[in-house]
């Protein structure tokens, strides 16, 4: 049975995150804001302490295999939620600071879903350690944004190296990993361009590696803590040994977790995940808001009919009603990943539901509280900037939209695009 009731336990941890995200990220928002791409130093080693591997460690472990049996009942997993929940505050603190932890990041994840158990000790193991370490994904390219399967960033054998060759747009703290002695990126290549999704495949490419270099920092709207690059592969070496899983090029209709069908695996762990992102930025903005408008004496009446309620009240609660449908949705498809059951369909209602309603609560927000929410004297419009990335980066609205109707209706690639 579906039970999204948090254990005690876990509202523990969550208390003690939102201590952490208002009392130490809040103050340091606006600070981060206008020093683009400054680390946050004073807040690492604070960060550290909370939570091993940084934002997002843990997410994209199967379930099936950490449920233990006691008295003869199975005990749930909640591996996944734990760190849900640790990214939903620390957003709540603030997206950029946030993105700009250390941590597996959407790196990590591609090794959680397509490595196997020797590459998942080794680099994996990389995040528990006590230094900072970053993990990153190179997937978008300049013209393989959405589409995927039109990667043209090539990897061939060369005896024990593969080669790469290509380049990679907007890859989220690819700047940090490269900077890290023990970062990495995971970067999307096809080993066949004829043979289609069948020939992408994931390759590690480790810190100091000859032949990766970044060509160009992104200067952004939103997230301006964190860095987002563009990297360029010119005769790339890496081992024969860091491609995850296997080179082999299969119909992937016959295999669940290699090449492009890991790509679809890693953004069934990883999209939940950015869910919990955009709950926290819109969390942030409804809070102060409801704040602001009970210091003003506006008392929110929830009990009295719809038509006796004013213009304010409804906006407040229809954004209530969306951010809390946002992270049911979440919870769910979360709550699936953690007991091993696929989540594709969950994962993209998920996303896309958060992103559309955090888009929608913080420029409500900021149209509510007028020329104050406009002005930088508040933190209104920074969220508004931050939430937007939430309904573009790992698959945008339209795409998790697509995804859906092709999952509800059975639809494949060929009938509905």
């Amino acid at each position: 049975m579906i039970d999204f009731e948090l254990t005690g336990k876990l509202k523990s941890q969550q208390q003690m995150m939102r201590g952490f995200a208002e009392q130490a990220m809040r103050p340091l928002a606006r600070k981060y804001d206008e020093e683009e791409h400054e680390k946050p130093t004073e807040l690492l080693k604070m960060v550290q302490g909370f939570m091993k591997g940084g934002v997002g460690g843990s997410m994209g472990g199967g379930g099936e295999k950490k449920k233990k049996e006691e008295g003869g009942e199975k005990k749930r997993s909640e591996a996944n939620l734990t760190t849900a929940i640790a990214v939903e505050e620390t957003f709540y603190g603030d997206a950029g600071i946030a993105l700009a932890f250390p941590g597996q990041g959407l790196g990590g994840a591609a090794v959680q879903a397509t490595g196997t158990p020797e590459q998942k000790a080794e680099f994996l193991a990389r995040f528990s350690e006590d230094e900072p370490v970053w993990g990153a994904m190179a997937i978008t390219e300049p013209e393989a944004g959405s589409d995927t399967a039109n990667i043209r960033t090539t990897a061939v054998k060369d005896g024990d190296e593969w080669v790469l060759n290509g380049e990679k747009i907007f890859v989220t703290s690819g700047k940090s990993a490269l900077e890290d002695s023990k970062g990495f990126v995971v970067v999307w290549a096809t080993v066949d361009p004829k043979a289609g999704r069948a020939g992408i495949k994931p390759f590690i490419v480790e810190y100091g590696t000859p032949g990766m270099q970044i060509t160009k920092v992104e200067d952004k709207l939103g997230i301006r803590c964190s860095d987002t690059v563009s990297l360029s592969f010119m005769d790339c070496r890496i081992p024969e040994k860091n491609i995850l899983g296997s080179a082999e090029v299969v119909d992937p209709k016959k295999a669940s977790t290699k090449g492009f069908k890991g790509v679809m695996a890693t953004f069934d762990a990883t999209r939940p995940l950015v869910a919990m992102m955009a709950i926290g930025v819109g969390r942030a903005a409804l809070d102060e808001l409801k704040r602001i408008m009970a210091e003003e004496g506006l008392e929110i009446r929830y009990a009295i009919s719809p038509g006796r309620m004013t213009a304010i009240e409804r906006d407040i609660m229809d954004m209530e009603a969306n951010l809390k449908a946002a992270r049911l949705l979440t919870y769910r498809s979360i709550w699936m990943l953690d007991n091993g059951e696929r989540n594709s369909l969950e994962a993209s209602m998920a996303k896309a539901k958060a992103g559309l309603a955090v888009t929608h609560i913080t420029q409500k927000c900021v149209e509510l509280m007028g020329p104050l929410g406009y002005s930088r004297e508040m933190l209104f419009e920074k969220w508004m900037r931050d939430a937007k990335i939430n309904d573009i980066f790992e698959g945008t609205g339209q795409i998790q939209m697509l995804v859906t109707a092709r999952n509800v209706l059975g639809f494949g690639r060929d009938k509905l695009k």
